[in-house]
This record gives structure tokens, C-alpha cells and sequence, in this order.
């Protein structure tokens, strides 16, 4: 089983982020596999039982080429049903636009057909794991967290709940 942690990063600070995200994922004996959305495969889609997405905040959403990744794979649509899914955001401000972004990734996820959640109440409880600029350590270990449930969650729903076949 594996969790594909996807981002896009132009000054690395989402990039940091999800390698927590994806050390929480380990954490819970699930490989998490981490792309950037240039290097995504549809594969790597198909092939998680979990998708964790980031981006920085622009204009209040998720970056461009993370949304053309969600746009050109739209193909996949119908295989990702009841898959989990979960975001995270880094932004330049304290009140930047972190938690709509998360919601536009969200968004994707459930149009997809995804089980979308937010981060564990041991982390904020809210909608995702966010920061501004460079990761600290309590937003790496709020990142753990997040990872962590999303991978509990593809154990829990192993065999239980299918993707769709078309």
C-alpha cells in the first residue's frame, strides 16, 4: 500500500512540508511515495491508496500546476473513488489565503470522488496542515500527524471500501 504525497514548491518551503507529511505517512507502516506535479504519473494516481496534496497560496488557491495535474488527470476520475485524500498549504502571511487553498485542493479531491479529511485534532483540527514560510518543528510534527491519519485511514478502509471499476 502505498500514499502519494504530491506538491508543487517554487521557493521549497512546500516541498519541506510534504517530506514531514510523508515521514507521518511512514510512520504508520504505509509508503508514502513524494511528487512534485511535475514529476507525477497518472500511475502514481492510480497506484495510492491516499493522495496528501500541497501548495503555496496563490491569489487564495492552489498553484496552477498543481490544478492542471488534477485537470489532466481527469481520466482517473472514476478509479479514485473512496480513496483518502487530505492537503496541506504554506503561505508568505499570517492570514494569506492558507485555508482556501487547502479548500481548492479539498475541492479537486471530492470531485474525484475522494474521502477527504482534515488534520487530526492532536494537530489544529481543522482543514489541513499549513504554514507560513518555512516549516517549524511543531508544523513538521502537526505534518507527521496529518500523514499518519491519512495512512491509518487506507489501513482502515483496505478491503472494506473499493475504488470504483469502470
Amino acid at each position: 500500500m502505498q500514499v502519494l504525497v504530491l506538491y508543487y514548491t517554487k521557493g521549497g518551503s512546500t516541498g519541506k512540508l510534504a517530506e514531514a507529511v510523508a515521514l507521518g505517512v511512514e510512520g504508520a507502516g504505509v509508503h508514502a511515495i513524494v511528487r512534485s506535479s511535475q514529476e507525477v504519473t497518472k500511475e502514481d494516481f492510480l497506484g495510492s491508496a491516499g493522495i496528501i496534496a500541497g501548495s503555496p497560496v496563490y491569489f487564495g488557491v492552489m498553484a496552477a500546476d498543481l490544478k492542471r495535474v488534477f485537470d489532466e488527470f481527469i481520466s482517473t476520475r472514476r478509479h479514485m473513488e473512496n480513496k483518502v485524500g487530505a492537503a496541506f498549504a504554506t503561505g508568505g502571511y499570517q492570514t494569506g489565503g492558507k485555508e482556501t487553498t487547502i479548500m481548492s485542493i479539498l475541492q479537486c479531491m471530492m470531485i474525484y470522488g475522494m474521502i477527504v479529511v482534515g488534520d487530526p485534532m492532536s494537530a489544529s483540527g481543522h482543514y489541513g496542515v499549513a504554514c507560513v514560510g518555512t516549516p517549524t518543528d511543531e508544523t513538521k510534527d502537526d505534518a507527521h500527524k496529518l500523514g499518519r491519519r491519512v495512512a491509518e485511514l487506507c489501513k482502515a478502509i483496505e478491503g472494506k471500501l473499493k475504488p470504483t471499476k469502470v
